[in-house]
């Protein structure tokens, strides 16, 4: 019996193609061109919508090294995106049409892939891999819901994350308030003068507009919808003194460097168990990207962070995989369950197709009865897959590839992209060795 793929964006073409190549038969349902999302207009598959970007080429960075592991794994995604490249300096950027076109060609004339254009409005019995992306029609995500319960979320209200090794250790300090239970959060303590300078710049910096679907989610004025979303700007906006008594609170908290309580308190949270990501707690936000890198670094400790992710305030289905999902992408409670791309919680275009290659890869293999394939956390594919499948994590946020969720290396090398370009090399090597046992 077919394997039943739903979607046909990058994640769901790759699934597809990976079962394909592997002998495996299915079905890849796709609801347009007869119905479709708020956000796509094309007929082909693995329409790209908001860029024609597919970020950085050089080895040496995140996207990179992704892209590399993704073309050793058999990658129909890069294999049509250098058929169709443009040029863009050191990125990879594609014709999107012709991009769309050569992905639906190559699937609709692989003979173990039968396209079937309809929309699927509930989770089918059997081997099944759910590839939907972040606006799953309300029907299947209704469908969805009944089987992960309240572990299905229809909006994405994140805070940034930075990277542990980019913080001025000198200004930050562990702490719990009042000293209670284990020390978990990073503290960035603020006098009077810099809070003020903060809070002068975050009530004036410039946001970022919202699309029409968007609204219907978080609201048109102030996100009055969802009260507990509130952007760390907007909750500004109401008192100079508001954010103090919310996520900036002091009480509790005592500076080492003064022994005295500061005039406000921003609490860093670990992101992930091995403690190389934090995120910035209480400020999802709306601010542009380069706004928040230029107010969020007035924060002490900050001045040089990493952002590994910048806060986001959109419409986004996407399941808790952490408390789903193993790290081959199929439920726990439900082997034959495959979930692929952004509905996962990895977040891009290249991050989609590349859990896609791994959901296909481990159907199939489950399929025919061998043991699936676990990547190495040196490997930027494996370390994704480690982080969405993760137990440890509490608050669950989509990521995108970074160099943050690596290992760290076992040599310290202080120059940033040499540094980059040995965690590379690292994860390329470790990979090489698992395709020579699979």
């Amino acid at each position: 019996m077919a394997v039943k793929v739903i979607g046909a964006g990058l994640a769901g073409c790759e699934a597809a193609w990976q079962l394909a190549k592997a002998g495996i038969p299915c079905e890849l349902y796709e609801m347009k061109p007869k119905k479709y999302s708020p956000a796509h207009k094309y007929q082909g598959f693995a329409e790209l919508v908001c860029s024609n970007s597919l970020k950085a080429e050089r080895i040496g960075s995140a996207a990179g090294m992704l892209k590399e592991e993704m073309r050793r794994l058999g990658s129909l995604i890069m294999m049509c995106a250098e058929e169709t490249k443009v040029s863009a300096g050191g990125a990879l950027a594609v014709d999107r049409t012709a991009f769309s076109d050569a992905v639906t060609r190559n699937i609709s004339s692989e003979p173990l892939i039968t396209v079937v254009s309809e929309e699927v409005t509930s989770v089918p019995d059997g081997d099944c891999i759910i590839a939907t992306g972040p606006l799953t029609s309300d029907a299947l995500a209704e469908s969805i819901k009944e089987i992960c319960g309240d572990y299905l979320y229809f909006h994405d209200a994140a805070a940034p994350i930075v990277s542990y090794d980019s913080l001025d250790k000198d200004k930050v300090f562990f702490a719990s308030r009042y000293g209670r239970g284990e020390a978990d959060y990073i503290n960035c303590a603020m006098n009077r003068d810099e809070y003020l300078s903060f809070y002068n710049e975050l009530v004036n910096a410039e946001s970022a507009p919202l699309k029409e679907f968007d609204k219907e989610h978080f609201g048109k004025d102030d996100f009055k919808v969802y009260e507990g979303c509130m952007p760390i700007e907007v909750l500004a906006k109401r008192g100079e003194d508001t954010m103090r008594f919310g996520p900036l609170k002091p009480v509790g908290i005592t500076d080492p460097r003064t022994g005295k309580r500061p005039y406000a308190v921003v609490q860093l949270r670990a992101e992930n168990s091995n403690g190389t990501l934090f995120n910035i707690v209480g400020f999802q936000t709306n601010l542009k990207f380069g706004e928040q890198k230029r107010v969020f670094s007035m924060i002490p400790g900050l001045e040089n962070a990493e952002f590994m992710r910048y806060g986001v305030m959109h419409r986004n289905t996407f399941i808790n995989s952490p408390k789903l999902l193993t790290q081959h992408f199929n439920m726990r409670e439900r082997e034959n369950l495959f979930f692929a791309g952004q509905i996962t919680g990895v977040e891009g275009y290249i991050e989609s197709a590349s859990s896609g290659i791994i959901a296909g890869l481990n159907m199939a293999r489950r399929l025919k009865g061998l043991s699936y394939v676990d990547l190495p956390q040196e490997t930027m594919t494996g370390a994704l897959s480690g982080y969405i499948s993760d137990p440890s994590v509490e608050r669950f946020q989509p990521m995108g590839c970074n160099m943050g969720i690596l290992p760290e290396l076992p040599e310290r090398i202080r120059d940033k992209q040499q540094r980059y370009e040995a965690a590379a090399q690292r994860g390329l090597a470790a990979l090489d060795k698992i395709l020579e046992t699979i």
